[in-house]
């Protein structure tokens, strides 16, 4: 109710009043009040009323002072009822302001609230939220308003718990500038009275958190307050898992994990529990043996689920299926085995899309074909368009767009509200960019009505919301390019490969057509390099030594290579190995340590390096090694081509599928083929020579250096161009079909 509305109904010139007010001509009304007090002086309700009309002009001393003037011969209790009134006749008008979103005049009201009763601990919630709306509110004054001490401190009788609530999804939604918030949340426990009611803003928030603001640790803090209410949710131990490894809280994110796992009842949970626990195990890295044991688990449900092919039960547990396997070529090179449970499992979790977005589907699938004249529509989709390994080497493809024949468009998932600089790049080179969060029902349905004609997938199952959207078919031609093998989704029509990165077989068990480009898959200008931070002489590492380097993170190393590593550098003299990427450090350190040990290696020849700043430096550092050892089953992308831009030599070992075999088709295209390994055999006896031999190394690097000026890896212009001729070729075959 308004204050227009609570105004007392006593004299002929009310219904003018209420004009007054509504047309916000707040001079006539007073004029109006102060003849009403010059008539009946005892009618205290005249000057609450003519108070908040003078506080809604603006006039705030005048307001004040027109409550005092009534109050002031008034005894203790008249005061205390007075006060009352005056409260309630301000409440009123406030909340009246923020149903109209009048939110500036509502704070004003609510500060005046305050200052007449400081501990109504209703309106210090609804200041918090309007402060924050009105962005208003600094983390000083959330600590000032005194609510999480009044909180702390009693059972508040009155206290309206939805309020409470609708402030902490404020409170959360920008928790990224609240250092309080955590406590609030904390103190504000006990007064939730249903669970599930936090959860439906805690989770999101922490999402957000974790993966567009990059606060993992923050988000897990949240998490854990969560789960004294409900310890053990199985969505929050999914996510807190994950914040953890993300936070590098490696052995939190197992142990949590491991409960995730063993809370899991049904098929789908048990079989993304294992996931959840292999993606803490492999980020860590060191924990070979059990991940493996992990992983035959996890087939066992994998192959019974596709056996079963169930309708599952809500939106988010189809989510998780799509990435489920994520982890099968780290552990094991087989191909054709692997890519069967990944099209199966792909080709479940793209029915049971089908299924809970029926409508959103039948709508995409009516579109009309039609020819088209230019320029063609490119979409491109991906939460890594930032300072991120696909974002570092998909920008070159944006770049050289020929505008005349194509329109842009990029379509961002959980974009980042942090400065980053990639991230604006991407925003700004695109002709449309669209900055979606984590629905993908939502950025599906942008895709549909911007009438893409091509997307493009640079994600693959790094991120399930890209499978979902994939799987909607928002665009005529679908594309899988870059992020990660290929998916197996139904709706997807091409995975871009080239002559060397898949055998020539492959498309026996690839649901996608593999479109080959002529030479390579991928091609860069180049990459920014930093100044170097690392010395050998700070690692204590003579200058005339061999330094051998493994630049991967944990999901990478592994038993296998790991013992082949060692016994490289058992057969070198004078030669160190440094190993650095994102893992646990302590499980690293104790995983190599003992290989060494097992070969006889002391393990002072071990270095293991910090993370750096940002990747110009990571590139500069690269070239304190003589040697660069490459991972397998999972070889090194980003990481290989910036170790051939830096004149390093490589050595791979090359195997059957896609992930196996990226080093190898980036040293073909750079023509080099010293250190290509088609065995174990080959890969140590690659790894002594060049470590032995220097004018190899010397030969290697010349091969390198002289490759910028001819080799297509390094001509993403004429790579672009590659791309835009299969672009027009993929459109035309999709019109050609449809006309059939």
């Amino acid at each position: 109710m308004s204050a227009e509305d609570a105004l007392p109904n006593l004299n002929s010139w009310q219904p003018q009043v209420r004009q007054y007010l509504s047309q916000g001509n707040y001079s006539q009304a007073i004029s109006l009040y102060e003849q009403a007090i010059a008539n009946e002086p005892t009618v205290k309700s005249h000057y609450w009323y003519l108070g908040l009309i003078l506080l809604l002009q603006g006039q705030e001393v005048e307001a004040q002072t027109t409550w005092l003037i009534a109050m002031a011969e008034g005894e203790a209790e008249q005061i205390e009822l007075w006060t009352a009134e005056l409260l309630q006749v301000l409440e009123a008008e406030a909340q009246w302001r923020e149903e109209l979103a009048d939110d500036s005049v509502a704070w004003t009201i609510r500060q005046h609230l305050r200052e007449i009763c400081p501990t109504d601990i209703n309106n210090l919630l609804h200041l918090i939220a309007l402060g924050i709306k009105l962005k208003l509110l600094t983390d000083e004054d959330l600590v000032e308003l005194d609510v999480i001490e009044r909180l702390k401190s009693e059972q508040l009788d009155g206290l309206n718990s939805d309020l409470l609530l609708n402030t902490l999804q404020q409170v959360l939604d920008q928790a990224f500038w609240y250092p309080s918030a955590p406590e609030l949340v904390e103190v504000s426990l006990p007064y939730i009275q249903a669970p599930i009611d936090l959860l439906i803003i805690l989770l999101p928030a922490s999402i957000k958190l974790a993966y567009s603001q990059k606060c993992s640790g923050l988000a897990a803090s949240f998490l854990e307050l969560y789960l004294r209410l409900d310890p053990n949710n199985l969505e929050v131990l999914r996510h807190l898992s994950c914040f953890y490894q993300n936070a590098k809280e490696y052995a939190k994110g197992i142990e949590t994990a491991k409960l995730c796992k063993s809370c899991s009842q049904t098929l789908p949970d048990k079989l993304y529990g294992a996931y959840v626990l292999l993606r803490g195990l492999m980020s860590a890295g060191g924990y070979w043996q059990e991940a493996c044991q992990v992983l035959q688990e996890q087939e066992s449900l994998v192959l019974t689920l596709i056996k079963e092919q169930p309708l599952l039960p809500n939106q988010a547990t189809v989510q998780r299926l799509f990435n489920s396997t994520y982890f099968i070529p780290y552990l094991r090179d087989n191909a054709t085995s692997n890519r069967y449970i990944q099209n199966q499992i792909a080709q479940l979790g793209h029915i049971n899309v089908q299924n809970y977005a029926k409508e959103q589907t039948a709508r995409y699938h009516q579109r009309i074909a039609k020819q088209k004249t230019k320029p063609l529509k490119i979409g491109y989709l991906s939460h890594c368009m930032r300072s991120h390994s696909v974002g570092w080497l998909a920008r070159w493809v944006l770049k050289h767009h020929d505008r005349d024949r194509f329109q842009t468009y990029a379509y961002f998932i959980n974009y980042s509200q942090l400065n980053d600089i990639l991230q604006e790049w991407y925003l700004n080179q695109a002709d449309f960019s669209y900055k979606g969060g984590s629905s993908g029902l939502n950025i599906a349905e942008k895709i549909f009505t911007d009438e893409i004609d091509i997307l493009i997938d640079l994600d693959s199952i790094t991120l399930d919301t890209t499978c979902e959207i994939m799987s909607l078919k928002p665009a005529p031609v679908q594309v899988t390019w870059l992020g990660w093998d290929a998916s197996g989704i139904p709706t997807i029509d091409y995975f871009i490969a080239d002559p060397y990165v898949l055998p020539e077989a492959a498309q026996e068990y690839y649901q996608e057509k593999i479109w080959r480009l002529p030479q390579t898959y991928i091609a860069v200008d180049g990459f920014e390099v930093a100044a170097p931070t690392l010395r050998r002489d700070h690692l204590d590492i003579p200058s005339d030594a061999v330094v051998y380097l493994c630049p991967q993170r944990g999901y990478k190393l592994n038993l296998h290579i790991g013992r082949l590593q060692m016994k490289i550098l058992r057969e070198v003299p004078n030669s160190y190995f440094l190993i650095k990427g994102q893992a646990d450090k302590e499980s690293i350190t104790r995983f190599f340590t003992q290989m060494a040990e097992e070969e006889g290696i002391d393990g002072d020849r071990l270095k293991f390096l910090p993370d750096v700043p940002s990747e110009h430096i990571h590139r500069a550092n690269l070239g304190i090694a003589d040697v660069v050892l490459d991972t397998y089953p999972y070889n090194g992308a980003t990481t290989t081509l910036e170790t051939l831009w830096m004149g390093i030599p490589l050595v791979t070992r090359v195997g059957e599928q896609f992930a196996a075999r990226n080093s190898y088709t980036m040293m073909i295209n750079v023509g080099v083929t010293e250190g290509i390994a088609w065995t174990d055999e080959e890969y140590v006896e690659w790894g002594v020579r060049l470590g032995k031999d220097e004018g190899l190394r010397q030969k290697v690097a010349w091969k390198l250096r002289q490759s910028r000026h001819t080799s297509p890896l390094w001509n993403a212009e004429q790579f672009t161009r590659e791309m835009e001729k299969a672009y027009e070729q993929m459109w035309q075959r999709y019109v050609d079909k449809e006309r059939d």
